[in-house]
């Protein structure tokens, strides 16, 4: 039985409401955003649904002030739960790995259809890894097609988080140590490359968000406004000759350069060069094939 004594205390006791928690947020979201970065906090880190929250239920306090005090601050919500998904998973990231976006599954979805055309088990290459998402994703994906896929990233945080990643899902990736800008002399090795590199021109810093560039990798990131297409020039060099006969090379591109990389891949005397738009109808993504 409770005592009495207890009984008060419980009623006296003050827990965070879900208003009290969100409303704070939108001194660094509007609205909706607040919204949907409180209802992410109590589905992943406490693994409420909504329909808890509205019954009453929220998370310990103590763990709800602390997740509010890095928000406040712009830390984006990944890094605050340490999760970011990506094409239906879960994939752990931290600073100093660029957090996975929704156009990069499209990227993934192209690579996909590009590689059940084939007959045989093909051999795939993603530059600059990051979490690994790209290349988990397609290890994991592609089991009626078998792929045997090698990831490179010359970041030690990027790689150990990768493989964390690849091992918790199961994935059959290899990650090696290595710089884009620095490629192997491989010789017909690939079936596909595929990249998404740094593509942000530095001008266009004064229209980021604070939490992209306070947080993020800038070395993940940034180009040099004189170079935009730095990375497409090195790792199209490398495909040139790394590629199989018939191999193909997938990129995710900054919309504001996607013709030129295309135009830069033909130059190089890749084959079909084909661009596509992302779901907001930029020019996102560039095809070339090695002929």
């Amino acid at each position: 039985m409770w005592r009495n004594c207890d009984h008060l205390q419980l009623c006296n006791l003050k827990t965070m409401t879900y208003s009290e928690f969100w409303q704070p947020l939108t001194a660094v979201y509007d609205e909706g955003e607040a919204r949907a970065v409180a209802q992410m906090v109590m589905e992943v880190h406490f693994g409420l649904t909504m329909a808890d929250v509205l019954c009453g239920r929220m998370g310990d306090e103590a763990e709800l002030l602390q997740l509010q005090r890095r928000l406040l601050t712009g830390e984006p919500v990944q890094y605050v739960l340490g999760l970011a998904e990506f094409c239906g998973r879960q994939f752990h990231v931290e600073p100093g790995v660029l957090i996975p976006r929704p156009e990069t599954e499209e990227l993934c979805r192209w690579v996909i259809e590009v590689a059940e055309r084939g007959k045989d088990r093909c051999t795939i290459l993603d530059i600059g890894t990051g979490s690994g998402c790209i290349a988990t994703t397609l290890a994991l994906d592609l089991l009626a097609q078998p792929a045997s896929v090698v990831a490179w990233d010359l970041s030690d945080t990027a790689l150990l988080v990768a493989r964390k990643n690849a091992e918790r899902l199961g994935a059959n990736v290899s990650f090696v140590k290595q710089d884009a800008l620095c490629p192997t002399d491989d010789q017909a090795c690939w079936d596909i490359i595929v990249s998404n590199p740094p593509y942000v021109c530095e001008h266009e810093k004064a229209r980021m968000e604070r939490n992209v560039l306070d947080y993020e990798p800038a070395e993940a990131l940034f180009v040099p406004d004189d170079d935009p297409l730095l990375f497409y020039r090195n790792i199209g060099h490398y495909a040139a000759r790394a590629l199989k006969h018939g191999g193909s090379l997938l990129f995710e591109v900054n919309a504001l350069h996607g013709n030129d990389t295309a135009r830069l891949m033909a130059a190089m005397g890749f084959g079909h060069v084909e661009t596509r738009t992302d779901l907001f109808g930029k020019e996102r993504f560039v095809f070339a094939s090695k002929i």
